[in-house]
């Protein structure tokens, strides 16, 4: 029961994150579906720049890892800036608009890879290698039978997601910026007649969506696969979006939504190696929170209040 709470909340935790930037777009009434590409963007910075500034610390300093944290949220914003430019500026189909982000950021990421690699290293390879994070034990509370698994072996970067994602709620629903980007999403006119700039606004939003999905991001590359490749790009982003429409664009639930997903991955594999089962089976256990998506969707999706203006382009001159 530890392993499968201590292995669900590390993939839970970032998965919320990246949820999170994902409800701060679409409650700002642009639909957000690049952040997947905006996670692998993201991680790809992070991961060079920790690549980079390794040799400048010795020993098992964790510095590296914070400097990728901030360097994957500054890249992830970045990138985003493009989703912004096709649906603000020039007002293209946010839909499109996100598929294209997608398709771009795995595109380039591969080839910047390669490309980087043979430049900076002199090396053929398709991937920044990165250790695996160490992990923090809670003396004391750790013990605690069951409460105790959410204190030990913990990521350092899950006490970061939940601070950033306290900071984030509290943005979202007790301030002025908050409720003004709430607004944008149920009736833009409003908030333009109240002396607003919605553009600005929404702008704003897809910066925070793209920092929070490229911090999800590089915590995925140090925490799964140790390394950043083209196998960042595993479906988590749409994972994130599935978990936030079953939120129903809320914070607290999406995140009861993302440790669902979290602890039926992680109980898929306990019960392979339970069941002493073939290795190849745990490939199948992969499919368990996206089978898990569908289910839920066909019986909740109906039930989902999204933002009233999700998806519309908006025109000032229509008031």
């Amino acid at each position: 029961m530890d392993t499968i709470i201590i292995d669900g909340l590390s993939f839970a935790l970032p998965l919320f994150i990246m949820a999170i930037g994902g409800i701060y777009c679409e409650k700002s009434g642009v639909t957000m579906l690049a952040i997947e590409g905006l996670q692998g963007f993201g991680a790809f910075v992070g991961a060079l720049v920790a690549v980079l500034v390794s040799g400048l610390f010795t020993g098992n300093t964790p510095i590296p890892f914070y400097i990728a944290m901030l360097f994957a949220a500054l890249g992830g914003a970045v990138f985003a800036l493009l989703h912004a430019l096709l649906c603000l500026k020039f007002k293209a189909n946010q839909v499109i608009s996100g598929v294209v982000v997608n398709i771009m950021a795995m595109a380039l990421t591969a080839y910047l890879t390669k490309l980087l690699n043979r430049l900076l290293f002199g090396a053929t390879s398709d991937k920044f290698v990165l250790t695996v994070s160490s992990r923090i034990t809670v003396p004391g509370i750790s013990r605690i039978p069951i409460l105790g698994a959410v204190f030990t072996n913990v990521y350092p970067f899950e006490f970061v997601i939940v601070v950033v994602a306290f900071a984030a709620w509290f943005v979202m629903y007790k301030t002025r910026f908050g409720m003004h980007l709430r607004a944008c999403g149920d009736n833009p006119h409003a908030v333009d007649a109240a002396g607003r700039n919605v553009n600005k606004i929404r702008l704003s939003a897809i910066i925070i969506c793209g920092a929070l999905s490229g911090l999800g991001g590089i915590c995925f590359a140090y925490s799964i696969s140790a390394n950043f490749s083209s196998s960042i790009y595993v479906g988590y982003g749409y994972l994130a979006i599935a978990a936030l429409i079953f939120g129903n664009w809320r914070i607290l639930p999406t995140l009861a939504a993302c440790l669902l997903f979290g602890f039926a991955r992680s109980g898929g594999y306990r019960l392979v190696q339970v069941l002493q089962m073939p290795s190849s089976y745990q490939d199948l256990v992969m499919i368990l929170p996206y089978a898990l998506t569908l289910l839920l969707l066909v019986f909740f999706s109906k039930h989902n209040g999204a933002p009233k203006a999700l998806g519309e382009i908006y025109d000032k001159g229509a008031r």
